[in-house]
């Protein structure tokens, strides 16, 4: 496929590496992983100080030993209108420098949003600083440096060594990766004719631009690795972003501290003073004041101990919390185990039982089942509700909110993860900035990168009980890491796998998937039908002729209810030419908005893994004006119309978190590289009531499912996990 689902560029192989190489390319390897090692991590700079320029680092200058420390007067704050020339000037420079090296003029804001307004003389004394802007590749970026540098530029320049290093762990980033072997890495830079891969790699190890790791390896990796139970466990160096390092230590960090502060409720003993066994004596009677007996007082009593356990109370769940936002101090409920009990006996299921009964015990609880499944989470929220726990629930996607809402009695309780962070809905914050819960349960886990997972943990209070619920059959992540199925490999906290299962011929068919199994099940009322093409163009065809005339027709879906599925954006069955030929069939016209017309559907991606679907309703200078699913309707301004796709096709990752009507999953000749069986899985349970699957990929598919879990990715959570544990013992 010319383009990949994650939208991760295919790295080159051009380039010949040096000519004076290694003969014995493992001695080697090892030797730069303890050239590393010697190295190890480098601090972070200060907090608020910047590294050094690269063009500084690139060319050696470094400043006079003897220059004066200055400090600069500060002048008047510039005005909006200044701001606006200094950014108008900023553009025009750098689209200059730009120009002078035969790079595209368009480029220009990306590098004045990435480099400020020095971009110009950024990109002009480093060339190969260009390679940190989306869509640029080291082709590009050195025929950039010679369009302004000539024959100076050459494929040893140091410049070139630094921006390269980073340039490949973002790829990796890009395609699930938190970290790297730092072997990768070497064979990576050999790819792009860097002379001396080890001392670039090790540059970029002391400046900071890459965080070495050494790793044990456990397991059939140590046995791959030629590990011997006698001798000293094998272990790998790896390379990772900063920010992904960092991410993962605080998500590792987070979830010890919760485990670590939780304190289960317990019973309380009765009050004999308040319960006497014989009724109230007459002095008793008499305290307790005119006109009342002991029995209503105590029932007042119970009542104001309930509201004061019980966390929220109405005034929380209403959100009536002070002007700050902030949520207004309560006294944490803490029930016992006698009433978690008998919430678990109340479940409507044997799995939902279980659930509550983990989460009695347990600060993290991971729980695991398909589409069905989503029943045991609400119940659980309505139980810990019903035990006056602050709980609340967050979905992936404004469908997943609404359909899980509907499963449960409390549908104010669910929001989007996006709107619990960002505050837009939810519980608000305490006032330590900590969300203002007691129970968090978060529904489609599998699809937080490791950024994400620590965004989310860094905001609850210590000793709150946190949730995953997921299907760990599905993909995951669009970013970097795989935290939920790293929790669940890592073993550190109750898992809860459901017994419920999907029902009906699709959820047959995708849970003989799940076991590798890719049969044919029984489908009387064409819940689910399998086409075959010869090519991309005629599964194109025949996949336009299913979502525009077949099922809407024969099972009365309508057309806007119905998606279409692909592995990628490019090739003659990507999105690009699926969504073209959909559009000619459903809404012609010229494309009069920036390429759109009233009526198209598209989509939006305002972060990778995040799509919301919309309809077109109109356009005019101010910009687009889309309605979105949930009836919410917004003006796309012109600058930003160029996040927006068409939207009849997605690809899979787009897909994530939705479900449809109908679904359609077009499998061109050339998918069988990408297809794995959690990419069948997922595509295959996209469709509610009805799948169609046009299949062209031979017998590819069948490989998938049978042979190829998943595309691999390199994680460090597990180790750091382990090693957290092996310290607390």
């Amino acid at each position: 496929m010319s383009d990949t689902e994650n939208g991760a560029p295919e790295e080159t192989t051009g380039g010949s590496a040096g000519s004076a190489r290694p003969v014995d390319k493992a001695a080697a390897i090892a030797e730069l992983a303890q050239r590393i090692r010697s190295v190890g991590p480098q601090a972070a700079p200060p907090e608020g100080g910047d590294r050094p320029a690269v063009a500084e680092d690139a060319k050696g200058a470094e400043a006079p030993a003897t220059a004066p420390a200055t400090t600069p007067t500060p002048g008047p704050a510039p005005g909006p209108g200044e701001l606006d020339r200094q950014r108008a000037q900023a553009l025009k420079d750098t689209a200059e420098v730009l120009t002078a090296g035969g790079a595209p003029m368009e480029l220009a804001a990306a590098a004045v949003a990435e480099f400020g307004d020095g971009a110009a003389e950024q990109l002009r004394s480093d060339p190969w600083a260009v390679l940190s802007l989306p869509g640029v590749r080291p082709d590009h970026a050195d025929g950039f440096a010679r369009g302004l540098l000539g024959p100076a530029a050459g494929p040893g320049d140091p410049r070139r060594a630094q921006a390269l290093v980073p340039w490949l762990l973002e790829q990796a980033a890009l395609r699930g990766h938190s970290a790297v072997e730092v072997a990768e890495i070497a064979a990576g830079l050999d790819r792009h004719g860097l002379p001396d891969s080890a001392a670039a790699i090790q540059a970029a190890v002391l400046d900071g631009r890459a965080m070495p790791f050494q790793e044990e390896l456990t397991g059939p990796e140590a046995h791959a690795a030629g590990g011997d139970e006698d001798e000293e466990p094998p272990t790998r160096t790896l390379l990772a972003l900063e920010r992904l390092a960092l991410a993962e230590e605080s998500l590792a960090d987070g979830l010890v501290r919760l485990m670590s502060t939780f304190v289960p409720g317990e019973d309380s003993e009765p009050d004999e003073d308040s319960v006497p066994d014989e009724g109230p004596e007459p002095s008793e009677e008499a305290d307790a004041g005119e006109g009342s007996d002991s029995g209503e007082a105590a029932d007042l009593s119970e009542d104001a101990d309930s509201a004061a356990r019980s966390g929220s109370g109405e005034a929380a769940d209403s959100g009536e919390h002070a002007d700050s936002g902030e949520a207004a101090p309560q006294a944490p409920a803490m029930p016992g185990p006698t009433a978690w009990a008998a919430a678990g006996e109340a479940a409507p299921s044997s799995s939902a039982t279980a659930l509550i009964q983990a989460v009695a015990d347990s600060a993290l609880v991971l729980h695991t089942g398909g589409e069905a499944a989503r029943a045991e989470p609400a119940a659980l929220l309505a139980a810990t509700r019903g035990l006056g726990l602050r709980a609340w629930a967050a979905t992936w996607t404004d469908q997943g909110r609404e359909s899980f809402a509907a499963l449960t009695d409390a549908p104010a309780a669910v929001v989007t993860l996006a709107d619990l962070l960002s505050g837009a809905a939810g519980p608000g914050r305490s006032s330590d900035g900590t969300l203002a819960l007691d129970v968090l349960v978060v529904l489609d886990a599998p699809l937080l990168d490791v950024e994400l997972a620590a965004t989310v943990l860094e905001s609850l209070a210590d000793g709150t009980r946190l949730v995953l619920s997921g299907d760990p059959g599905q993909l995951w992540s669009a970013g970097p890491g795989r935290f939920f199925a790293d929790l669940l490999a890592a073993k550190v906290c109750p898992a809860v796998a459901s017994r419920t299962p999907d029902f009906g011929p699709i959820g047959e068919l995708v849970s003989g998937i799940g076991i590798g199994e890719l049969q044919p099940v029984e489908a009387p009322d064409k819940e689910v039908v399998i086409l075959t093409a010869k090519d991309g163009g005629e599964a194109v065809h025949r996949a336009i002729q299913l979502l525009t005339d077949s099922i809407p027709r024969a099972l009365g879906i309508p057309a806007e209810q119905v998606v279409l599925l692909t592995p990628g954006h490019g090739g003659p069955a990507g999105t690009r030419g699926l969504n073209a030929a959909a559009k000619a069939r459903l809404n012609p016209g010229p494309g009069r908005f920036g390429g759109f017309d009233p009526g198209d559907r598209v989509v939006e991606s305002p972060a990778p893994g995040i799509t919301r679907p919309a309809r077109v309703l109109d356009g005019d200078a101010t910009g687009l004006h889309l309605e979105y699913a949930d009836g919410s309707r917004r003006t796309v301004p012109p600058a930003e119309a160029a996040r927006l796709r068409h939207g009849w096709a997605l690809t899979v990752h787009q897909a994530l978190g939705r479900r449809w009507p109908g679904a359609v999953v077009v499998l061109p000749e050339d998918a069988g590289p990408v297809l794995t069986r959690q990419w069948v899985y997922t595509a295959f349970g996209r469709g509610e009531r009805h799948l169609s699957v046009v299949h062209a990929a031979g017998p590819a598919l069948a490989q998938a499912v049978a042979e190829r879990p998943a595309q691999p990715r390199t994680t460090r959570l597990r180790a750091i996990l382990a090693e957290n544990a092996a310290s607390a013992y």
